[in-house]
C-alpha cells in the first residue's frame, strides 16, 4: 500500500517537473535578444532598444538514437584532411566555379560594414497601405528605458502625419530595409523582404462565372464576417503535441483525432448554396 502511494507520488513529481520544464521553455524561447541601437531622423539621434516581438512556441525535440535514446551529435569533418574540424578553423567560401572558392574572413566581413549601418537610418516616409503585407518579415518593438523627448516627439509626428518610416539597418550580419510604424502606443519595426526574394507566380487566366455564382460567393463572405481577435486563435497542432506528450508521460497511447466527414461537391453552384445553408 505504502509502496503504491510512493510510486504515485514519484510519478506526480515527474509530471510536475516535466510540465514545469516545458512551460519554462515556452516562456524563455524568444529566439533573438535585445539590441541597443538608435534611430537616425535627419540630424536627430534617438537612442532605442530593439526587442523581438515574436517568440517561437513550437516544442523543441532533440534527435535521439532509436536503440539507446542517446542524443545525436553532429561532427564537423574535413574529408580531405580526414579529421574533425574546430569552429575557429572554419571560414566561409563562395564557390564561383566547381571546387574553386573565394573566401572571406570575419574581419573582412566586418570591414564591409559602414559605421552608419549600426543605426536605423530613416530614408523616407510613406503611407502604410503602399506596402503589401507579403514584404513583412520579422517584427521588433523599439523602446527607451527612460523618458526621451526625441522618442516621444517622433511617435507623435508619426501619429499626426499617419505615415510610416522607411529605414535601413543591419541586424547581425544581414542588411535590411525596415518599416517603423505605430501600433497603438508602441513603436514597431518590421524588417522587409527584398523584391527579388518575393517570388509571386504568374496568374492563370480568369475562368468565367455567372452573376448568380458571384452573388452567392459575396453572400457567403458576408455571412462569415468576423472581428479579428488574435487571442482566440491558438496553435491547434502544438496543443495536440502537448496532449500527446502528456499522454505518453502517463503511459497512455497517442490517439489520432477523428477525421471530419466532408463531402466533395463538384458543382460550384450546389457547393455555394449548401455552404450558405450550413452557416445560416
Amino acid at each position: 500500500m505504502l509502496f503504491g502511494r510512493l510510486e504515485r507520488l514519484k510519478r506526480l513529481n515527474s509530471l510536475f517537473f516535466f510540465w514545469y520544464k516545458l512551460d519554462d521553455w515556452f516562456q524563455n524561447n524568444n529566439g533573438d535578444i535585445m539590441k541597443k541601437t538608435s534611430i537616425s531622423f535627419g540630424l536627430v539621434n534617438i537612442p532605442v532598444e530593439m526587442n523581438p516581438v515574436i517568440k517561437n512556441n513550437d516544442i523543441n525535440f532533440n534527435q535521439l538514437h532509436k536503440k539507446c535514446l542517446s542524443r545525436i551529435k553532429y561532427v564537423k569533418y574535413c574529408p580531405h584532411c580526414k579529421k574533425d574540424v574546430k569552429q575557429n578553423d572554419i571560414i566561409r567560401g563562395y564557390e564561383f566555379k566547381k571546387d574553386d572558392y573565394v573566401t572571406l574572413t570575419n574581419e573582412e566581413f566586418n570591414k564591409l560594414k559602414a559605421e552608419d549601418e549600426k543605426t536605423i537610418e530613416i530614408i523616407g516616409f510613406v503611407n502604410l497601405n503602399e506596402i503589401d503585407p507579403i514584404y513583412f518579415e520579422k517584427s521588433y518593438v523599439l523602446k527607451t528605458n527612460s523618458k526621451s523627448k526625441s522618442f516621444s516627439l517622433f511617435k507623435e509626428a508619426l501619429n499626426k502625419t499617419k505615415r510610416v518610416a522607411i529605414a535601413k539597418t543591419v541586424i547581425g550580419t544581414k542588411f535590411y530595409y525596415v518599416v517603423i510604424r505605430l501600433m497603438k502606443d508602441a513603436l514597431i519595426m518590421n524588417t522587409l523582404y527584398f523584391e527579388e526574394e518575393v517570388a509571386i507566380p504568374d496568374e492563370v487566366a480568369d475562368a468565367k462565372f455567372t452573376k448568380k455564382e458571384l452573388d452567392l460567393a459575396v453572400q457567403l463572405i458576408n455571412s462569415l464576417k468576423v472581428k479579428f481577435k488574435p487571442e482566440e486563435y491558438i496553435d491547434e497542432y502544438q496543443e495536440k503535441v502537448k496532449e500527446a506528450l502528456r499522454a505518453k508521460e502517463m503511459g497512455k497511447k497517442v490517439k489520432a483525432p477523428k477525421a471530419r466527414n466532408t463531402k466533395t461537391i463538384k458543382d460550384l453552384m450546389t457547393a455555394l448554396e449548401l455552404s450558405l445553408k450550413n452557416v445560416s
